[in-house]
């Protein structure tokens, strides 16, 4: 079991057996009941049939359930599979079309969409009820390769990718970051908001478990709780969107608040402000800005401490396994400041994509993650991220992918084309703005009711613009994306909220 995710936790387990691994609505999981649950829910998985290399899919909100299911999972040798919670029935089947789960799992407030996609799940309460028992012995040794998590990810695709690691990716991911930031040494005290279903809320859940950390789990984030977490519970690492810095910023409760025990914040997906920046520091917190994606593991970029401040618009360098490299059309490496593609190669990378070689080797050439994203590097290697060449608006910390949503918009009777561009949003940071066009405009109340049939909430566009004119082209006749967000650049200012 070298180098796995179950040896990890046995091995604090054995050495941390009582320390908190994971606190939820205030109930504690240990690292010794983490094993003893997760070793009781595979022998029980076992039983039922499930073999090394089986999918198993699990559809609910945050729990300590599902935390231990998860471990479970990977304890009898099988791959999880989460699901978005958020996702329509029709989301679901699509997901499941690929990775065809032998089980699943499902809260009570998901079963319905999971049964209408076809799918006979089973109660978490089966799960719940294995917490307390008799030791479990499980056969099964855990190979350091195996793939133990199907990632679905929202890319430029109208489809969601799987992105796969193994044992071996996931233990060597929390090996760069035990090595970069001691921050998290094992004992530290993280907030984690994110959830389960999405790479942040997995990977940060192995990552700092296997660091033998403890993780405070919040259902949602909420500014005056998530301070007052920081002040009692002696948070050790916090890391989040910057919107949700500035909120708690705002609380007018920050000024006072005693956040002296905060040695690592992090923040990514947009960039960080020379305010925020300033804010914190009156405090003596630095905020670290990250750079990453789900194909690489999580970040593989965090800015060095001393050089944050100055220079706010930058995320670092690679870490002490990980490399990073901004290249031209042809391969070629970038000049100092000259923007091109950000390459990436790290041992936390995936596997690839599930059953999809195809765009696998779109991404992985000669060992380097193609990230799809622009950025530039500067004299020093500091990386600066510039743009997104891939397709996708990331609201709230969630990727949604535009080519998605507008496949289901053109679906609507009566709409020819359709675009979908980011607004900005002062909670989420941006959100979806449709544009679309067709012979007369459409009933909108009817075309998020289909959205809603169809998409997660969070996907589905808040402001709707008709177009009496067809779309603008490119010259090699696609749709102009660039065009379209110029021409609406402010709608959201005139344009009615529709959700």
């Amino acid at each position: 079991m070298a180098q796995t995710l179950p040896g990890a936790i046995a091995w604090w387990a054995r050495m941390r057996g009582e320390q908190p691994a994971v606190i939820l609505g205030g109930d504690a999981l240990t690292y010794a009941g983490w094993k003893g649950w997760s070793d009781r829910i595979a022998a029980m998985l076992v039983e039922s049939g499930v073999q090394p290399g089986d999918r198993v899919a699990i559809c609910s909100t945050n729990s300590l359930a599902y935390v231990a299911l998860i471990l479970g999972i990977i304890r009898a040798g099988g791959i999880v599979a989460p699901i978005n919670f958020r996702c329509t029935a029709r989301e679901i089947a699509e997901l499941c079309e690929t990775t065809e789960p032998v089980l699943a799992f499902a809260a009570p407030e998901q079963a319905p969409q999971v049964s209408a996609a076809g799918l006979n799940p089973r109660p978490m309460a089966e799960i719940e009820a294995l917490r307390s028992g008799a030791p479990a012995t499980v056969a099964h040794d855990p190979e350091p390769d195996a793939p133990v998590v199907i990632i679905a990810t929202s890319g430029s695709t109208a489809k969601p990718k799987g992105v796969v690691f193994s044992n071996r990716s996931m233990t060597a991911y929390a090996a760069i970051w035990a090595v970069e930031s001691i921050s998290s040494s094992p004992g530290a005290r993280v907030i984690t908001l994110a959830p389960l279903n999405t790479s942040a809320g997995f990977v940060q859940l192995l990552h700092y478990a296997t660091q033998g950390c403890t993780l405070y789990m919040e259902p949602q984030f909420d500014p005056l709780r998530a301070l007052r977490l920081i002040e009692k519970e002696r948070i050790s690492c916090f890391g989040a969107v910057p919107a949700f810095f500035e909120f708690i910023a705002a609380l007018p409760e920050f000024a006072a608040a005693d956040l002296s025990s905060l040695k690592l914040a992090t923040a990514g997906g947009s960039r960080v402000s020379k305010k925020l920046l300033e804010t914190y520091a009156a405090k003596g917190i630095t905020i670290r800005q990250i750079y990453g994606q789900t194909e690489i593991g999580g970040n593989v970029t965090m800015m060095p401490e001393h050089l944050a401040l100055e220079s706010p618009e930058k995320c670092g360098w690679g870490t002490v396994f990980s490399d990073i490299r901004v290249v031209r059309p042809d391969g070629t490496d970038c000049d100092a400041n000259e923007p091109g593609e950000i390459v990436m190669r790290s041992p936390g990378m995936m596997l690839g994509y599930w059953r999809n070689p195809e765009e696998t080797a779109k991404v992985i050439r000669d060992g380097w993650l193609h990230s799809g994203d622009i950025g530039m590097l500067d004299e020093q290697g500091l990386l600066t991220f510039v743009d997104r060449m891939k397709d996708i608006l990331i609201s709230g910390g969630l990727n949604i992918s535009a080519a998605e949503v507008e496949r289901v918009v053109s679906e609507f009777p009566g709409i020819v084309e359709a675009l979908v561009i980011s607004a900005p949003d002062a909670r989420f940071g941006e959100t979806p703005l449709l544009v679309y066009h067709g012979p007369a405009e459409v009933d909108v109340a009817e075309l998020i009711r289909h959205c809603d049939l169809n998409l997660s909430n969070y996907k589905v566009p808040r402001y709707v613009a008709f177009s009496a004119e067809p779309l603008p082209r490119l010259a090699t006749g696609k749709l102009s994306k660039p065009a379209v967000r110029e021409i609406y650049a402010g709608a959201h200012e005139r344009l009615p909220k529709v959700r």
